[in-house]
C-alpha cells in the first residue's frame, strides 16, 4: 500500500445524502448553485423545492460537500431574495415616476398662459 493512501474499509458503496429546501424562486436558486456543483452532486427542482443529492466515497467527503452546498445555497437564496426586493422597489418607483411624469405632461399640455398676462413693453430710443 502506498504511503498516505487511505486504508480500504472493504465498503465500496458511496455515502449519499439528499438535501431538500423550499424557495420562493427555486429554479433561480438551483441555477445559481450550478457553477459550484461537482460530479458527485445532482440538483433538481420540483416546484418550489430544490433537491440536491450528494454521493461521496467517504463520510468526511460527504460532510465537506454538504457543508459547501449549504453555504452556497444560503448565499444563492439571499441573492435571489434581495434581487426580488430590489425589483419590487424599482417597480414601485417606476410606477410612481410614471404617474408623476404623466401629471407633469398633462399640466404642460394645458395652455394656461394667456398673452394678456404678459406685460406690454415698447422699446423706444430716447
Amino acid at each position: 500500500m502506498a504511503e498516505g493512501a487511505p486504508e480500504s474499509t472493504g465498503d465500496n458503496a458511496d455515502r449519499t445524502a439528499t438535501v431538500r429546501t423550499t424557495h420562493a424562486d427555486a429554479a433561480t436558486v438551483a441555477a445559481a448553485l450550478g457553477p459550484d456543483e461537482t460530479d458527485s452532486m445532482r440538483t433538481r427542482v420540483d416546484g418550489d423545492v430544490v433537491a440536491c443529492t450528494v454521493a461521496r466515497p467517504t463520510t468526511g467527503g460527504l460532510q465537506s460537500t454538504l457543508d459547501d452546498h449549504l453555504v452556497n445555497l444560503r448565499v444563492a437564496d439571499r441573492v435571489v431574495e434581495r434581487a426580488r426586493d430590489h425589483a419590487a422597489a424599482d417597480a414601485s418607483r417606476t410606477t410612481a415616476a410614471d404617474a408623476d411624469a404623466a401629471a407633469v405632461a398633462h399640466a404642460d399640455s394645458i395652455d394656461t398662459f394667456d398673452s394678456g398676462d404678459e406685460p406690454q413693453t415698447t422699446d423706444t430710443d430716447t
